[in-house]
């Protein structure tokens, strides 16, 4: 070889290097595999509607709610309860609390009970309570406490006294330190117009007044409503709602109904003071005549925001997840997480580190619990996927999943059947 071509070998060499930085690109850190460890729960036998959130202080509350003992005669309890139960870094479960009791709950496999912790250190809980006389009115107890859930404060209405029908579907997010939001599916234009309930219950609307979309602000020792406001005046009547907070404000997804019955998960955000429009995550097109009883749920760091949601827009049930960078202003195709006839839905959603973790039941020959991780940087790149459990449960007995984490490690608890009564099971997700 010349001295000349040598050179321009060289020359050539160290432009490429140029191009690329002066050092070849890394390869991507491939993650540890999932590993899953079954969670000892405090609840006994007969708890259902589970909630689990993890805390500002590093903790875990696991909540649920359990019918409390008949007499010696054997009737039949008619009183339930919603406990309690903490777990700090690295502890057992404290000893179940109670947070209240009544016997004029509304009890529903979909419409669950939550408990919040803000970063002040207050607990906060709600529960369903009958408002009579039709079987479908009801509506939301809040509470709070201020010694970690020794004493709570009075029940308070969310929903308006006088407004018959059902109230629930509750979110909670944090608007600052000592303040909370919550987010509820609300009936009071379908009272106006004479209707309640859910058309007999069956998610069916027959062209009726829609639900509406509603959301306050509370605080102190009350506690005291500070604000509310109308989300969105047309939403599906049974679908849960989730709410997460970004760094222009908090996030409530959803499913809409529009007036040709499509349901399609939509988002909305508070701003300044202000709520953005409701927009749609992504333009399913799903025409469904009925509540799915199926929402959305939705995880937020920074200005970044993934939803996962449920939809049989193309014929087939489907599992969706996807992601915006600009605090749910506009939203990247979705990625399809699962799908076939299998696939229940009833999704959960939590983010450790930077991979995204998507859990979600599906129904065979036998109902399982799946999990699947994600890149949360890249929903296009190949997840993995685990298998949680395999339910005795069968449809509705199996309720919602609820998925939460912190640091390197998440939580996953959900309702299974014994002898056919309800019993929590749990587990341990590590990256």
């Amino acid at each position: 070889m010349s001295a000349t071509a040598s050179i321009l070998r060289v020359q050539a060499m160290l432009g490429l290097l140029a191009l690329s930085g002066c050092s070849p690109a890394p390869a991507p850190v491939a993650a540890e595999p999932l590993r899953i460890e079954p969670l000892a729960l405090p609840a006994g036998g007969g708890a259902a509607q589970p909630d689990l959130v993890a805390t500002p202080m590093g903790d875990w509350l696991l909540s649920w709610v359990e019918p409390v003992a008949g007499d010696a005669g054997g009737q039949a309890p008619l009183r339930h309860r919603l406990r309690l139960s903490r777990a700090g870094p690295g502890q057992d479960w404290s000893a179940p609390a109670t947070i209240a009791e009544g016997a004029d709950w509304f009890l529903n496999w979909a419409d669950t009970p939550h408990v919040y912790a803000l970063p002040d250190g207050s607990l906060w809980a709600h529960w369903l309570r009958s408002t009579g006389p039709a079987r479908m009115d009801y509506g939301i107890d809040l509470v709070r406490s201020g010694d970690g859930g020794a004493r709570w404060s009075a029940p308070q209405r969310v929903h308006l006294a006088d407004s018959a029908g059902d109230h629930g579907f509750a979110s909670f997010w944090p608007q600052g330190g000592s303040t909370l939001g919550i987010a509820w599916l609300d009936s009071r234009q379908k009272a106006a117009a004479g209707q309640s309930g859910h058309d007999g219950g069956d998610g069916h609307h027959g062209g009726g007044a829609a639900m509406m979309l509603r959301a306050a602000l509370y605080q102190g020792d009350g506690p005291v409503r500070s604000a509310e406001w109308p989300l969105d005046v047309s939403t599906c009547d049974c679908c849960t709602t989730d709410a997460a907070v970004t760094d222009r404000g908090p996030v409530v997804v959803y499913r809409g109904r529009t007036a040709g019955e499509i349901r399609d998960t939509r988002i909305v955000r508070l701003e300044n003071g202000a709520w953005t429009a409701p927009r749609d995550v992504h333009a399913d097109g799903w025409m469904m005549p009925g509540c799915p009883v199926n929402g959305p749920v939705v995880e937020a760091r920074g200005n970044t925001v993934w939803v996962a949601w449920y939809t049989q827009a193309d014929g087939m049930p489907e599992l969706r997840l996807a992601r915006s960078d600009d605090a749910g202003d506009h939203f990247s195709a979705p990625v399809t997480v699962a799908r076939g006839p299998q696939v229940l839905g009833r999704a959960a959603l939590a983010r450790v580190g930077d991979r995204l973790l998507v859990a979600w039941l599906e129904e065979a020959r036998a109902q399982s619990l799946q999990l699947a991780r994600y890149r949360a940087d890249d929903l296009a790149a190949t997840p993995e996927r685990r298998q949680v459990a395999v339910l005795a449960a069968r449809g509705r007995g199996s309720g919602m999943p609820r998925l939460a984490a912190q640091g390197g490690e998440a939580r996953v608890v959900w309702t299974d059947t014994v002898d056919g009564a309800p019993v929590l099971r749990g587990a341990r997700v590590f990256q």
